[in-house]
């Protein structure tokens, strides 16, 4: 009698989508929305696809290259 119960049981939480779907997130849902929010906030609040530009603060006077040393060299041939 008890094996019968479980076997209906079973054939309904395999062939049924929606009641698939709800034992699917009693057992797993909570946690994976729990990690998404602990990672959003990891991330600092930022969506996805949304793009931030930092500036770097640079010198704006003189030029970007100072120069360097002169070294004399020989030709090998």
């Amino acid at each position: 009698m008890l094996l019968k119960y479980l076997f209906i049981i079973t054939l309904i939480i395999l062939f049924v989508p929606p009641v698939r779907r709800f034992v699917f997130y009693l057992l797993v849902g909570r946690q994976l929305v729990k990690q998404q929010k602990q990672q959003a906030a990891g991330r600092g609040g930022r969506r996805e696809g949304e793009i931030r530009v930092e500036n770097r603060p640079g010198k704006k006077n003189g030029p970007r290259y100072k120069g360097g040393e002169y070294v004399d060299y020989e030709e090998v041939k």
